[in-house]
């Protein structure tokens, strides 16, 4: 009986991990955890109304996904990306993206290809929305869905790996100017060429589209340097 208590005990602690890591990814996308600042566990705790030790845990976690770094004896810094860190990373995803979406254009059936455009039709949705947590989970998930149709998993984990290092935050002006509906589309519109077995023009839509969400990223990390929010959620 009391290792059924230990694993609940256990299930719940997870759980409230989990709660606050989705909440301090909400926070670093609405722009409320800064990059380059400092935040501490407890204050952090305060905020949310739980203990330090969650919060710690699920910092490491956001760390082990590149999105903040642990500050001896202070906290956890909010990863700072500068031009060039997002112009390499956006070299990378072009060098591996752009020529496989152009081979599973050329190999995937048209049946693999419509099972992905559920997942386009949320990012739209969730865009037109303003649902930045489902907006980005759900690009996330197109464009890993496409990349697996060419059969190679350590690409796709690749991938994965730089969408969450090139991560920007701050994303809730960039929803509310409409920016995000716009990029949202180019999904369901890079399917329909797909579908179309149009390789060429895959590829052609796959490099503009990086193009235009590193140019949409670039404006957004220009607009937080020059007026950083007014709240800044438990900083040091």
């Amino acid at each position: 009986m009391s290792e059924l208590k230990s694993r609940k005990l256990i299930s719940v602690q997870e759980h409230l991990r989990d709660q606050v890591a989705n909440a301090l990814r909400a926070a670093l996308i609405a722009g409320e955890l800064q990059p380059g600042v400092i935040y501490s566990a407890p204050t952090l705790a305060a905020e949310y109304g739980v203990s330090a030790t969650p919060v710690r845990e699920a910092m490491l976690d956001l760390a082990r996904e590149g999105l903040v770094e642990a500050v001896r004896n202070k906290g956890f810094r909010v990863t700072e990306l500068s031009e060039r860190d997002l112009d390499e990373y956006t070299e990378i995803r072009a060098l591996i993206e752009i020529p496989t979406i152009g081979r599973v254009t050329r190999t995937a059936s048209r049946e693999q290809l419509e099972a992905v455009r559920p997942v386009a039709e949320e990012i739209v949705t969730a865009a037109q929305g303003g649902d930045l947590i489902a907006y980005l989970e759900s690009d996330r998930r197109f464009h890993l869905d496409l990349l697996a149709l060419a059969g190679n998993a350590r690409l796709v984990e690749t991938v994965a790996d730089l969408r969450k290092r090139s991560r920007l935050y701050g994303l809730t002006d960039l929803s509310q100017e409409g920016s995000l509906v716009g990029s949202a589309r180019e999904h369901t519109a890079l399917l329909d060429i797909m579908i179309a077995g149009d390789a060429e023009g895959a590829e052609e839509h796959m490099r503009r589209h990086l193009a235009h969400v590193r140019t949409l990223w670039a404006a957004r990390k220009r607009e937080a340097e020059r007026a950083a929010p007014s709240r800044k959620l438990g900083a040091r």
